[in-house]
């Protein structure tokens, strides 16, 4: 029963995402890192893909769409977040607090950013596989599985050129491949110092024990701080499990699952997934009454 909260990763942000948003404490936290102008900076496709950039904001209006949402609908029956959208959904459980996100959200990217740094590596999408098919890639070409959506899609990460060359072997075999624009390979094993160096951000932060259900990524359901701190550190060097994810989140029988951040694809995943249960992404929507409106009508 209840409702579910997806937080979104980067790659989406767009000008007009989550315009319903009132300005609060969380947007003006945005602006003093980014500027009041951010919006029509997203316009420009290498702004808006800096990866401390991306992270501070996807963070902060996901903090502020979440507090405006509980606000007028009380809290959410289970929460999750995809890649950076951990550290809202974090946040959102009571594990963080808010007024340090954005700090460990530019946090974050820096440790990612100076472990990159000396790589030349990236992720890609695949699509229509057969069942073994994204791990037989990875074994063939020493990449690792950055995230698994499912026996079918997923995506891969390690050096570009054994992304170029697992590429023409997958389209041979008739799988759809997509190079993602990220200059890194997150959620692998080229990020195991980012993990280090974010534990060790992580350590200077008290963190709490979750009020609500909350998953991560790596490591299921998150019962407490020491879990919580493991959780954050481990993400950016592991496998996203999002397949574990939406169907922990299912075995709770939700009424309904709303996405908060840009674009809807976590929301797109969870139709495909599991139609019987109605999903709408929080971008979706061009005010707030509209959002509420919908969410409640699905809430028994």
């Amino acid at each position: 029963m209840g409702y579910a909260l997806l937080f979104s990763g980067q790659g989406a942000q767009h000008a007009q995402m989550l315009s319903w948003v009132q300005h609060d404490r969380h947007v003006a936290a945005v602006e003093d890192r980014l500027g009041p102008d951010w919006r029509d900076r997203l316009e420009d496709p290498v702004w808006a893909g800096n990866n401390c950039r991306a992270q501070v904001l996807i963070t902060g209006l996901a903090l502020a769409s979440f507090e405006q949402l509980v606000a007028e609908l009380g809290p959410p029956a289970v929460v999750a977040g995809y890649s950076v959208g951990e550290l809202a959904a974090f946040c959102a459980a009571g594990v963080l607090d808010p007024d340090a996100a954005l700090t460990l959200a530019a946090q974050r990217a820096a440790c990612m950013d100076a472990a990159a740094t000396p790589l030349d590596t990236g992720l890609m999408g695949i699509g229509g596989s057969r069942p073994g098919d994204l791990l037989g890639l990875c074994e063939a070409f020493d990449l690792d599985l950055a995230i698994r959506l499912g026996p079918e899609h997923g995506v891969v990460g390690g050096p570009n050129g054994a992304l170029v060359a697992a590429a023409a072997r997958a389209e041979v075999l008739g799988m759809r491949v997509t190079r993602l624009n990220v200059a890194l390979a997150s959620h692998t094993r080229w990020m195991r110092q980012a993990s280090t160096d974010f534990r060790a951000v992580l350590a200077g932060h008290p963190l709490s024990t979750p009020r609500v259900p909350l998953l991560s990524n790596a490591m299921g359901q998150i019962r407490d701080a020491a879990q919580a701190r493991d959780a954050l550190a481990i993400q950016l060097s592991t496998t996203v499990q999002w397949d574990d994810c939406l169907d922990h989140i299912e075995s709770r029988r939700v009424d309904a699952v709303l996405e908060l951040g840009p674009g809807q694809a976590l929301a797109r995943m969870w139709s495909e997934r599991f139609p019987e249960v109605p999903a709408r992404s929080a971008d979706e929507f061009r005010s707030f009454r509209a959002l509420s409106d919908w969410l409640k009508s699905r809430l028994r």
